[in-house]
């Protein structure tokens, strides 16, 4: 899709697949995004990091920026160093009829 597309802006759903972002987003669970090229401590996530796509909590602290997953299995990312980039943050997600927003 061409950045200059309208719908290119729109916000999209993906479905969140394995449990490395449990229990916040579980396996299966719908995410809606919406793109962006910023991303502030706190903020869930979708971002290319070396060339890989990852969906992961961006944090900024005195431990410097790196993703986390939620569930404490998975290693943490640091980012220093790191071709990255944010590529779009979540806005809602949905377990069957259960909705909840996020605002940052």
């Amino acid at each position: 899709m061409n950045q200059t597309d309208c719908s290119y802006n729109e916000p999209f759903a993906l479905q969140v697949l394995g449990d490395s972002m449990e229990p916040e987003f579980p396996d299966g669970c719908i995410i809606v995004l919406e793109r962006t090229d910023r991303c502030a401590h706190g903020m869930y996530i979708m971002t290319l990091v070396e060339g890989v796509r990852w969906f992961r909590q961006y944090l900024n602290d005195e431990d410097g920026e790196r993703l986390i997953a939620l569930n404490d299995l998975y290693p943490e990312i640091p980012l220093e160093g790191l071709d990255w980039k944010p590529e779009a943050v979540v806005l809602q997600r949905n377990i069957k009829r259960k909705v909840k927003h996020y605002e940052y």
